[in-house]
């Protein structure tokens, strides 16, 4: 006779999947305010310390080649010792490699920094894991919202770190951004403690002949898969391609132009030089596309459920193209705010949009290989792009601008291939 669980079984189950998540919310919203703060504050710091400004976005790339090569043991570990190891050697990485970068700001060192950048890598990679791990107890109906609201915690997120990034850079004196590191590292410290409370069992261990999955070359054989981690790639490397110039964007446009502060914002900016109010701005810029990338994060779950994955990964496409379209109109500070505002929503429909379409293609004991895969590909991506966009915004053209130009046109080709490939499963012959 074939057993069913039980509505108690079920119901506490149900249970322990949403404390789960609201463990996950809290920890993407305080954990998380670190990676606004340092994507705020990378590119100007590395433009401070480098030499050669073709490198001055070299830190958060940096930061992204940790979390690529971290990706695939991190899962490993997390398959072999549970989530909640896992999440806390992350942030004892986060709080170290915020160590190193303060200490290399102290002593003007650009090898130094970019040492704290790539250890603060395995900690962006078990950031990447949060999403997973929402999923993990989660039942097949609750999966994409419970995916959702844990990216949702990013809200908090976008509001804290920017602003403490904004006011902690010059907390240390004579050397700027010093402090924002050492907020990073009380960030670290206090949230790890919050998975302490967190209840995911380790997978079961396998038994000699349980079955051992598909390889991960049958994985990205696989249509499904293949076009999951594909579109999340674009999506996720995209955003960071344009976020990472934008810092650097605002300023040189607003100081090279010698642009004037616009009025409505002009009461929030505090009194300094041009290139210090600027500055500021740009951390209201990346506050404003922050906020973007989580808030339809409340809706996004209940979208997929009702229209499938695959329309909302579509959408979140189109939605980045448009981000592109508009900051090809111009540099004012409007042109910025709106540009970004849809490049997080783009980034946020694309990313997890793909994510429900990959956790939903594969057995439980294919988890570790195919989420560290995935993540592998996807941070490959997003190190190419970081990489790129320091190169493209500072030595592809004679100014900001041209630079920025250069930046959003590269956005092109990438989401037509994302494109391409989501049409193609769609209409490809169903098994």
């Amino acid at each position: 006779m074939t057993q069913t669980a039980s509505p108690v079984n079920n119901q506490e189950s149900h249970t322990r999947a949403k404390r789960n998540v609201w463990i996950l919310v809290f920890a993407q919203a305080l954990l998380g305010s670190q990676m606004p703060m340092i994507f705020t504050v990378g590119g100007l710091a590395g433009q401070m310390l480098t030499t050669n400004l073709c490198f001055a976005t070299l830190p958060i790339s940096m930061i992204v080649l940790g979390s690529m090569l971290a990706a695939t043991p991190l899962s490993g570990f997390m398959q072999a010792y549970g989530r909640r190891a896992g999440f806390m050697l992350g942030a004892f990485a986060g709080a170290l490699g915020a160590a190193i970068a303060a200490f290399g700001l102290y002593h003007a060192s650009f090898g130094l920094y970019l040492l704290g950048s790539f250890i603060t890598g395995i900690y962006m990679s078990a950031q990447g894991f949060y999403r997973f791990a929402a999923a993990d107890t989660a039942s097949d109906a609750y999966r994409p919202k419970a995916i959702s609201y844990v990216m949702a915690g990013g809200l908090l997120a976008a509001i804290i770190g920017p602003q403490l990034g904004n006011y902690s850079s010059l907390a240390f004196g004579a050397v700027p951004f010093v402090g924002t590191y050492l907020a990073v590292m009380a960030v670290n410290i206090l949230g790890s403690i919050l998975f302490l409370f967190l209840d995911i069992p380790k997978p079961a261990v396998p038994a000699h002949d349980a079955p051992r999955g598909r390889s991960r070359v049958d994985l990205l054989k696989t249509p499904v898969v293949a076009v999951a981690i594909i579109s999340a790639m674009v999506s996720y490397a995209l955003m960071n391609l344009v976020m990472t110039s934008t810092p650097l964007a605002v300023v040189g446009c607003g100081v090279g132009g010698e642009t004037d502060i616009p009025a409505w914002i002009e009461g929030v900016v505090p009194a300094g030089s041009l290139r210090d109010q600027f500055q500021f701005i740009a951390g209201y810029v990346v506050t404003a596309h922050v906020l973007a990338m989580y808030v339809p994060s409340f809706f996004t779950g209940h979208l997929i459920a009702r229209f499938g994955a695959e329309k909302i990964v579509a959408l979140g496409l189109f939605i980045l193209a448009a981000a592109g379209a508009v900051a090809l109109m111009g540099v004012d500070l409007e042109h910025f705010f709106v540009a970004l505002i849809l490049l997080g929503v783009g980034w946020n429909f694309g990313f997890i949009g793909a994510t429900t379409m990959l956790a939903g293609s594969h057995a439980p004991h294919e988890r570790g290989r195919v989420q560290g895969m995935n993540d592998l590909i996807v941070f490959g991506g997003v190190f190419v792009a970081s990489l790129a966009s320091g190169g493209l915004m500072n030595c592809s053209g004679t100014s900001a601008q041209a630079g920025w130009v250069s930046v959003n046109l590269a956005m092109a080709p990438f989401l037509m291939l994302a494109g391409g490939a989501l049409i193609w499963l769609v209409l490809r012959p169903k098994d």
